[in-house]
């Protein structure tokens, strides 16, 4: 290839030097080589036309186009004809038939205005290979063609001309075809196929052949193209088995249809030449032909009635292969089929004495069944064998010959396996063994081997409180595997009592279908779980039965309205308070108390102001409900306050309860003492109370006590009210008007508290101790005042116990908060 290329630039540049400008009749005319290089100087324009180099830019020196592409153009500063764009002689010069490819131009000047006709003669060069128009040809030649004859084939191309073009063929070594080459009258070459020896299809059908065309060009270039011969045959092989004879064992009683054996001829000629159809010869008896069938189109011989070794053992045919020539050819073998004895007779079961349905309790080794067993064939064709599963739980004794028995091997449980489908299967001992079975089916009866079991042995009922009696509560389904009587439940309720009170008042059970009831609305406050016992039990005999734990948990429900106990006030009254303008910025002017006997969430207390009269005066603790001010009075404060406090539980939905204090400024200076501290007692000396006055004062608290110790006494002597009982609720209360002291106790996560304010004219006294667990709420009021306590619905507190009622609690700690009481007032 590079040596290809060398030669062509050779070429290309003689041929430049040899250019030669011929000027004949106002033309001028050059020759170059097609495909030179973009740039390359065909000759000097202006010399050759006698022109001055300086003024060609002037005068506008131009070339035309040609079949709107610009081939050439001429340098105006050197005056040089050169190529622009690559020149392809065969696509300029499209026919062959013309030897010469001239590229006319005109070049033309201005100022004056003159014109030039210039012919450019392109010269073919070998740069196109010959090409076949198809690059296979395909032929069909018989196998009865004479040698000698002569078969056409397609030409090769190349657009090239002269010696470049196509000038020779050459074909791949063939023992029997040759070429001959013809020259057309435009002087095309092309070449004749030509048969030099007899061809056989049966030795080799195809015959692929390179036909390569070559031009004389330097250096020189070629085609090719693939022949593919096909060789038709002729009927000239007669059809031939695979062997001239057959020897086939057949067993007697083969199925009607069963393929005794597939004979196949083969014809080495094709087409209906190698078709075959198969026959009976006329040496084949009719007994043979009424027994086999032959198959004509693919040799199959089967089987066409019943076979029986007694009647032949051996029977011989011959069989033809005819193929579908015009001159049909034949050929035929010999087939031998030989009858085999065979183990004909298959064993037979006869069941006696079946015992079904059974009960599921059946002893070990009980007789189910007796089995006999039996062959007509004689010898090892007639002996037996007997067996069922291994996996079921029985088993076969052999009692005397050819008799079995059925026995129950392993425990039998209805619930697990209710019927058994057993299968006995008998197998000769013959060559193929024939085996027969039968199948019997054992039904189990039930009998009350299971108690009824619950899914859980502990159920958790959450029951919402203020449930609707009759609400159904929880469904506590039992199963029992058995059947009929044996698995008909009945559901009961096992007695218990709680605080003399019987579980089936509480609760029902339907004793169908174990749907739990209440029968009564629960109060979380009063009543918050229920551990019992529900039973289940069979209809069987005997009757068996179990039971399961059922703890039924009272879900807390926001039914309690918080209770304000402080500042106690009279249903629907305000409360009404006075405190002095000089009051400091932070000072406790009241403190809110409520409390919820609902529990945990549902029992979590906030405050907010409702209403107030001066936002920028009283500030209120959301969680304690002290009311302190944000600062001190001015005189542009109004006298008189008024205040709303609501206190809400954080239950959903949220209930509320509220207070009105009004609040009265005086200009006295009082000095309250808001800061409260554990175990820690502030108050104020009053030095200008009568001396009097406390005295009478004390009198009257130490006759009040008396008489209270004497009331708590006799009522800790009564019996204990029943625990099922509901929950006291009193309050004690008096005149608010008058001194009082108040006694609170607070419920709180980790501790009690007790709260005792004592009020006088001139201050306040605040004491807190920490007090037993022993109740939940207790809220007292104990008047100054002598007279008969009153009790109100509407401020009711709670007042529950776990162990018994509040009353009974220690009366040394009672004393003690009346001796602490006794000693505030006195000091008052």
């Amino acid at each position: 290839m590079a040596t290809h290329l060398k030669i062509q630039l050779w070429m290309r540049y003689v041929s430049v030097l040899f250019i030669l400008p011929l000027t004949a009749l106002g033309v001028t005319h050059y020759s170059v080589p097609e495909e030179m290089e973009e740039g390359s100087v065909v000759a000097n324009l202006a010399t050759d036309l006698g022109l001055d180099i300086k003024t060609l830019s002037k005068r506008k020196m131009r070339l035309d186009v040609v079949a709107n592409r610009k081939y050439l153009d001429v340098n105006k500063e050197t005056g040089e004809l050169y190529i622009v764009e690559r020149i392809d002689r065969e696509y300029l010069c499209i026919s062959k038939s013309a030897t010469t490819c001239i590229l006319k131009l005109d070049a033309t000047l201005e100022n004056p205005i003159r014109m030039f006709h210039i012919e450019l003669e392109i010269m073919d060069i070998n740069d196109n290979a010959p090409h076949f128009r198809r690059d296979t040809m395909h032929l069909d030649i018989s196998e009865a063609t004479p040698v000698g004859e002569r078969f056409s084939l397609t030409n090769a191309v190349d657009p090239d001309i002269g010696s470049n073009s196509v000038q020779t063929y050459y074909i791949s070594d063939s023992e029997h075809f040759s070429i001959e080459i013809q020259s057309g009258r435009d002087g095309s070459k092309f070449a004749d196929l030509i048969l030099k020896k007899t061809l056989d299809r049966e030795e080799q059908a195809v015959h692929n052949l390179i036909l390569t065309a070559l031009d004389d060009g330097v250096p020189a270039r070629s085609g090719t193209a693939n022949i593919v011969v096909r060789v038709l045959d002729t009927n000239d092989n007669a059809p031939q088995f695979d062997k001239e004879s057959y020897i086939i064992h057949l067993l007697e009683n083969s199925p009607i249809g069963s393929l005794v054996v597939k004979l196949h001829a083969t014809d080495l000629d094709e087409g209906s030449n190698s078709d075959v159809t198969y026959s009976f010869s006329l040496y084949t008896s009719e007994k043979t032909q009424e027994t086999f069938s032959l198959n004509p189109n693919n040799g199959e011989v089967r089987v066409k009635e019943m076979i029986n070794y007694e009647d032949f053992k051996i029977y011989d045919m011959e069989i033809m292969a005819k193929d579908g020539g015009v001159n049909s050819l034949s050929g035929q073998c010999k087939l031998t089929v030989v009858i085999t004895d065979m183990n004909d007779n298959h064993p037979e079961i006869s069941i006696k004495s079946l015992q079904s349905p059974i009960k599921e309790d059946v002893a070990v080794d009980t007789v189910l069944a007796v089995i006999s067993v039996s062959d007509k064939d004689s010898g090892e064709n007639g002996q037996v064998d007997i067996h069922i599963s291994d996996q079921l739980p029985f088993a076969l004794k052999e009692s005397s010959d050819n008799y079995y028995e059925l026995v129950v091997s392993e425990p039998l449980d209805r619930e697990k396996v209710p019927e058994y489908d057993i299968t006995i299967i008998v197998i000769d001992r013959g060559s193929p063994p024939l085996s027969d079975n039968e199948t019997i089916t054992l039904e189990l009866l039930d009998i009350n081997d299971n108690v009824p079991r619950f899914p859980q042995s502990f159920y958790t009922i959450p029951v919402m409180e203020n449930n609707a009696p009759g609400a159904l509560l929880s469904s506590l389904t039992a199963f029992d595997p058995d059947l009929h009587e044996n698995q008909y439940l009945v559901y009961f309720i096992v007695e218990k009592e709680i605080v003399n009170t019987s579980m089936s008042m509480l609760f029902s059970i339907n004793p169908e279908n174990g749907n739990l009831y209440a029968l009564r609305t629960f109060d979380y406050e009063i009543d918050k779980e229920f551990l019992f016992h529900i039973e289940a039990r069979d209809s069987g005999m005997p009757q068996l039965s179990s039971n399961v734990t059922v703890h039924i948990i009272i879900m807390d429900q926001n039914d309690n309205t918080p209770l304000i106990v402080s500042p106690w006030r009279a249903h629907g009254s305000v409360i009404e308070e006075k405190i002095p303008r000089s009051t400091d910025k932070g000072t406790l002017i009241a403190k809110v108390i409520a409390i919820d006997s609902d529990s945990l969430q549902n029992s979590r207390i906030t405050y907010q102001f409702l209403q107030n009269t001066d936002a920028s005066l009283f500030s209120l603790d959301q969680y304690n409900g002290e009311i302190r001010t944000m600062r001190m009075f001015s005189y542009r404060d109004a006298r008189h306050q008024r205040l709303v406090v609501i206190a809400k539980d954080n239950g959903e939905p949220s209930l509320s309860a509220t207070v009105t204090i009004k609040l009265s400024t005086v200009e006295t200076a009082l000095k309250a003492y808001s800061d409260m501290t554990e175990m820690s007692l502030e108050y104020d000396i009053f030095s200008d109370l009568n001396l009097y006055l406390v005295i009478g004062l004390g009198s009257v608290s130490f006759l009040l006590l008396i008489t209270i110790l004497v009331t708590i006494v006799l009522k800790c002597q009564k019996p204990k009210p029943s625990k099922a009982a509901a929950p006291c609720r009193n309050s004690v209360i008096s005149e608010r008007n008058s001194t009082i002291a108040d006694s609170t106790l607070v419920s709180n996560d980790a501790y009690w508290y007790s709260l005792f304010l004592a009020e006088t004219r001139k201050g306040k006294l605040v004491v807190r101790q920490p007090v037993p667990k022993g109740a939940r709420y207790i809220v007292s009021s104990i008047p100054r005042s002598t007279g008969l306590t009153e009790t109100s619905d509407s401020a009711a507190s709670t007042l529950q116990v776990r162990n018994g009622a509040v009353f009974s609690h220690k009366v040394s700690e009672v004393s003690h908060w009346f001796r602490l009481l006794f000693l505030t007032k006195f000091i008052a």
